[in-house]
């Protein structure tokens, strides 16, 4: 009968905690929400011999090779099952992933994408907290959605890709 005291008491506690006002108080509102997330990009020096080892080595489904000319890039995508890789390769010499293949020689982490409900609302209140986003409205990215990415320096040293769920 002391475990089932004790199990009734913190029963009682947890409820009194989440029903409490000055707990909630702590948890900022928004108006849009952080989702799951949608990919892990990585820039290649050659996209075939990535598409290969996802594909032939590893035994990943790999999507076709396709060209986003407005972000300078040709994408492939790999998929996980709870998410995504997507294999980012230079399209032209003012591709962002053209010089960081400059910085980086055998390819790496370029950047991770985040799912939001609502694009153009974070959009506000990341400016609003002082968070940099790289483009004044945003494209569509390689899904057909709108994306906007957020300031490296400002996430951490991490560039973020905000995607519209």
């Amino acid at each position: 009968s002391g475990l089932l005291t004790r199990l009734q008491t913190s029963a009682s506690t947890i409820r009194t905690l989440s029903s409490s006002n000055s707990f909630s108080q702590n948890i900022p509102s928004s108006l849009w929400k952080l989702g799951r997330l949608n990919h892990v990009a990585i820039a290649v020096p050659d996209l075939e011999k990535a598409q290969s080892l996802y594909k032939d080595v590893l035994g990943a489904q790999v999507s076709e090779t396709v060209a986003l000319p407005e972000h300078g890039v040709y994408t492939v995508f790999v998929e996980l099952g709870n998410t995504k890789l997507e294999l980012l390769h230079p399209l032209g010499e003012k591709s962002p992933i053209a010089s960081f293949l400059q910085k980086n020689k055998t390819g790496g982490m370029h950047h991770i994408c985040i799912e939001v409900d609502d694009i153009k609302a974070a959009m506000t209140e990341l400016k609003e907290k002082k968070i940099r986003i790289l483009s004044e409205e945003p494209k569509i990215g390689a899904h057909g959605k709108p994306v906007i990415f957020l300031h490296p320096k400002d996430c951490h040293g991490v560039l973020v890709e905000l995607e519209q769920a």
